[in-house]
């Protein structure tokens, strides 16, 4: 359980920077962090990390269909979170 809780604590706060590194690139008009990565950051369980960096770095809040693609992420996850719940 303990491994589980220090994937996810890194994960996310990968996840995090990625958005970081990306919003910096963005501002400076550099080469940028894919989409797909970032969304795959997501899937492998960085969504926390996803979705409280939209807002707080003010990055990606309105780009489509990213927003919607994050979304269904986070969804699938909470569903299976929850499907796993309901099993034990």
């Amino acid at each position: 359980m303990i491994e589980v809780a220090a994937y996810l604590v890194g994960i996310n706060l990968i996840t995090f920077g990625a958005f970081l590194m990306d919003k910096r690139r963005a501002v400076r008009g550099e080469w940028r962090v894919r989409e797909s990565t970032l969304l795959t950051l997501a899937a492998f369980g960085g969504s926390v990390g996803a979705v409280l960096a939209r807002p707080i770095l003010r990055h990606k809040t309105r780009k489509e269909p990213f927003r919607t693609q994050l979304l269904a992420i986070v969804a699938l996850q909470f569903a299976g979170l929850a499907a796993i719940a309901l099993l034990r």
